[in-house]
């Protein structure tokens, strides 16, 4: 049976929505084909540079980098905010429990998912502009708390409260490894923490603002957004790409095991961009800072870097495949000796910021976003068969 009815018009998309604009924002961009992105109207590697992770936090949020006063002032406001309520608190051990396998970024899902219960966070859509603020506020801010302790909880430790006199990084620091941290540690933390806040409509920040523009809870939009960053493809590469120069191990070692992966259509992971056709700006910047940290692993790193980059331009002539934030992030918290098991949980301590940033500013538009898909399957409507 044939329909010989005139199809609906559709319009001819990418797949993956690649390039399709969906709304505006006032948040930033990032623009692959010049390998530079940017938060509002300044460059976001320049702001790692020079600023503060807790300015960046207000800039995202208020729209102005703060002088020192607001600085400061901010800061502590935002630093009063890592405590968790009790009843997250106490049930960190069970969640631990339930997710020891998967890890502490899946713990995040269930802890914010308490944490949106027990605050009492009202919909989107019935809360005002500056209660919303509030809420993003203390959300971001207790995030590096749970992380943290679920951590800790996993290797049978107690976890540690947030000290308010720490900045954002070296509190983070502190609450995992028990110690004050290296400041230049803390500092090289900080910076890609600052670079990695937001990065345009990737697929976390674009589920957040498709879970916001239903008018559904703040938290409710950062879970969907963290089960987005948990694929490997996304946020779960940091580890990933330190694997890699593990098991490749020595120099000689480099060109055959590249080669015999690229021949084998694998993927190199932390290589290639969905953006960037260009050097990822993100990747410039760490490496700069894990060779100033220095060190074996950092000179063999940039060793691979070269050898994949000039093995990918033989094998695969015509594509820009350059090192993306993945592989240089690895190096440089494995230099500051954070466990690879907090390599993603801690690229989202920064993107819960970005985040909730587009939450807010998704929340002031009344659109839903529902796009159309085109159907595939056999021709409609088919007989019932009988049973």
């Amino acid at each position: 049976m044939s329909d010989t009815r005139p199809r609906q018009a559709t319009l001819e998309v990418p797949r993956g929505l690649a390039g399709v604009v969906v709304t505006d924002t006032a948040l930033g961009d990032v623009r692959g084909t010049e390998g530079f992105y940017h938060y509002r109207q300044y460059s976001a590697i320049e702001l790692a540079a020079t600023r503060s992770f807790e300015d960046v936090w207000h800039l995202m949020f208020h729209g102005t980098l703060p002088n020192s006063e607001r600085s400061a002032a901010f800061a502590a406001r935002v630093a009063a905010l890592r405590h968790l309520p009790d009843e997250v608190a106490g049930a960190l051990p069970a969640i631990a429990r339930a997710t020891s396998t998967a890890g502490p970024l899946a713990g995040l899902r269930t802890a914010l998912s308490l944490y949106g219960s027990a605050t009492d966070l009202g919909p989107l859509y019935d809360t005002d502009p500056a209660r919303r603020t509030e809420d993003a506020l203390a959300a971001s801010a207790v995030v590096p708390t749970i992380l943290t302790a679920l951590h800790r909880i996993g290797r049978g430790q107690e976890p540690l409260a947030p000290r308010d006199d720490l900045g954002h990084a070296a509190n983070y620091l502190y609450m995992m490894t028990g110690s004050e941290p290296d400041p230049v540690h803390a500092r090289a933390i900080e910076q890609y923490l600052v670079a990695t806040i937001d990065h345009g409509f990737n697929a976390s920040t674009f589920t957040a603002r498709v879970i916001a523009s239903t008018g559904a809870d703040l938290v409710a939009c950062l879970v969907g957004a963290v089960g987005a960053f948990s694929g490997p493809l996304h946020g779960g590469a940091p580890a990933r790409a330190l694997d890699a120069l593990d098991a490749i191990g020595t120099v000689d070692r480099i060109d055959p095991w590249i080669r015999e992966r690229v021949l084998a259509g694998e993927r190199i992971m932390g290589f290639g961009h969905a953006v960037y056709r260009t050097e990822d700006p993100r990747s410039r910047m760490l490496r700069s800072t894990g060779l100033a940290l220095g060190g074996p692993l950092i000179d063999f790193a940039v060793r691979v870097e070269e050898r994949v980059e000039a093995i990918l331009a033989e094998l695969k002539p015509g594509r820009e495949l350059h090192s993306n934030v993945e592989f240089y992030a690895g190096v440089v918290m494995e230099q500051c000796g954070l466990p690879r098991a907090m390599f993603t949980p801690t690229f989202a301590v920064a993107r819960v910021v970005g985040w909730s940033a587009n939450i807010l500013e998704q929340a002031t538009d009344p659109k839903i976003i529902r796009p159309g898909a085109r159907y595939v399957g056999e021709t409609p409507p088919q007989p019932v068969p009988e049973v």
